[in-house]
């Protein structure tokens, strides 16, 4: 990766349809100007890890608008389904009562609920180099049923035993210091400010 600083304040288009992670991501960079992409803007993930796919989403926003952007991957690796849905987490259902409803089926009874929610944040530049790329890992194990009304996608039946709560549960501050997202982003945040 080409060791370009990109220091605050900057443009960073996030290159995602998910209103959640635009959110979370703006929360997370707030020295930055993160800008929400275009609704025609198509983004493919056809890669076979989280890694592959934000990288390429990121590559794919800054060449289509000549931009600096930055996009993740993430999802839920649940170990007694052998890591699924992993990559394939958002598209396990059409919304998140579906995409929670079909993975606690397939779960059913199974005592063995552990899981980690992965993310990888990849940083592209207008030519389409990725400049920046981290990981963050969060383990905790699926509930029987949903708790909490907050955050979006699984996180009513991800529990945290740590804390107590499910993402759900927690108040962004909460989630912001423990989710894969926010360590996946304070490690992004370190590598874009202090490379030399």
């Amino acid at each position: 990766m080409n060791p370009v600083p990109i220091p605050p304040p900057f443009d960073l288009l996030v290159a995602t349809t998910n209103p959640g992670k635009v959110r979370e991501i703006r929360a997370y960079l707030p020295d930055y100007n993160c800008l929400i992409p275009p609704a025609d803007l198509v983004l493919e993930e056809t890669g076979d890890t989280f890694a592959e796919n934000a990288r390429m989403k990121a590559t794919q926003a800054a060449l289509a608008l000549e931009t600096w952007a930055i996009a993740d991957d993430s999802g839920l690796a649940v170990e007694s389904l052998d890591g699924a849905p992993g990559v394939f987490s958002a598209r396990y259902g059409h919304t998140d009562g579906e995409r929670i409803e079909r993975l606690l089926f397939e779960l059913g009874d199974e005592r063995e609920r552990s899981a980690r929610f992965i993310c990888v944040v990849a940083v592209a530049n207008p030519q389409g180099e990725i400049v920046a790329q981290a990981e963050g890992v969060c383990g905790g194990e699926i509930l029987l049923a949903p708790r909490g009304t907050g955050g979006f996608g699984y996180d009513p039946i991800f529990y945290v035993p740590a804390q107590g709560l499910t993402f759900a549960q927690m108040t962004p501050a909460q989630k912001q210091q423990v989710s894969h997202r926010g360590q996946a982003l304070q490690a992004l945040v370190l590598q874009l400010q202090h490379r030399r």
